[in-house]
């Protein structure tokens, strides 16, 4: 097995075009208007600059911390790879992950020979923390959409102080929540790593830009940006972390967010009806599903069948989980569209699909909810 064999992902892969896809959790709109002509607009005749010292100026000054701190990367795999390097140069033995999570944090810890430890909670993970570690915490997590609360924050705190741990938080979900919010305090925070990955919530999962921000000790920053390759970011990258701290494009995300909590309800009792078991807990845009009964241990026939009818959902036997799937929030024709396909394999009747409705982003642009099965 190669190593482009190695891991599953959501999203495009080598089959035709999927026409409604639910294995990605890229906001289903597509992207605000004014980031997509950012990005089109971006200057490909030139290198960017090779500091990104603008940019990292304007990211600084959006999340209050000195622009030192801001480290771009050409995404957040890029970004998990790099930091697992520089975590393993200075002196790290042992990775933490979460479990079920995103498989790219174990997979750079095995590809360093790194020994990776796996926790289901925060406090197994406080437990676990016996030695110094690189500690990893997804919130919202994927695949489940589960968020630490402050008592969960406190005791990971607690037993990273007592550890010498270093703890890295992936934010790449947290602008597309659809409930309560970031309960990681202040405090935490300025002693963490953090990952920050706008393309997702910008359903631009195709233009590859993420960036960290260090720690306030400063602890590796200067290794991290050592490691780096000269122009980490493309000129379309840049363009795209520019466009996420302009304050009406920011507005149009929060503003959309009310229609995928309506489209989230909506889903949740059709799927319901087709016979899918939902796993309740998470707060983002995405959730864990079990496949109707007939479906259970061998989900292989009804997605490989769905898929040939263009519709893709994400096998979550990667994550661990053998016989779930995780599921993104969809437009209501896509929904429609699944209940019809279900039909076929399963015998439920298909439902009616709610009439659509505009949401906050203007989708007459090229980046319609019609053209999202093409996105990673």
């Amino acid at each position: 097995m190669t190593r482009f064999q190695s891991l599953t992902h959501g999203g495009t892969d080598a089959g035709p075009p999927v026409r409604h896809d639910f294995s990605t959790n890229a906001h289903p709109l597509g992207p605000p208007p004014a980031a997509l002509d950012a990005v089109l607009r971006a200057d490909r005749l030139r290198y960017p600059d090779p500091t990104y010292a603008t940019l990292r100026a304007r990211l600084g000054n959006w999340h209050g911390v000195e622009p030192d701190r801001v480290l771009p990367a050409s995404g957040g795999s890029e970004a998990i790879r790099r930091l697992t390097l520089a975590a393993m140069l200075s002196g790290v033995t042992r990775v933490c992950v979460p479990q079920p999570g995103f498989g790219d944090y174990a997979a750079a810890a095995h590809a360093l020979g790194l020994q990776v430890t796996a926790y289901d909670d925060a406090f197994q993970l406080a437990d676990t923390l016996t030695l110094p570690s690189l500690v990893w915490v997804c919130d919202p997590n994927n695949p489940t959409g589960a968020s630490f609360g402050l008592d969960e924050w406190t005791a990971v705190a607690l037993a990273l102080g007592q550890s010498g741990s270093q703890l890295v938080v992936d934010q790449a979900y947290d602008a597309l929540r659809l409930s309560g919010s970031c309960s990681l305090p202040q405090a935490i925070a300025d002693g963490a790593w953090r990952l920050v990955c706008p393309n997702k919530a910008f359903g631009l999962t195709g233009v590859r830009g993420a960036y960290l921000i260090g720690p306030r000790d400063g602890l590796w920053i200067a290794r991290v940006a050592e490691l780096a390759p000269s122009w980490v970011l493309s000129s379309e990258g840049q363009a795209l972390l520019e466009a996420w701290t302009t304050p009406s494009i920011r507005g149009e995300l929060e503003a959309s967010l009310p229609l995928l909590r309506e489209w989230h309800a909506m889903q949740w009792t059709q799927m319901a009806a087709m016979g899918f078991d939902q796993i309740d807990g998470g707060v983002a845009n995405y959730w864990l599903a079990a496949l109707p009964s007939p479906w259970h241990g061998v989900p292989e026939p009804l997605l490989e069948g769905l898929r040939a009818m263009g519709i893709k959902l994400r096998d979550a036997t990667s994550f661990g989980l053998p016989g779930l799937v995780r599921v993104s929030v969809q437009s209501p024709e896509a929904v429609g569209a699944l209940a019809a396909a279900m039909a076929t394999f399963g015998g439920h009747t298909p439902l009616p699909s709610p009439p659509s409705r505009h949401g906050a982003f203007d989708t007459t642009h090229p980046f319609d909810t019609t053209m999202m099965g093409e996105m990673s």
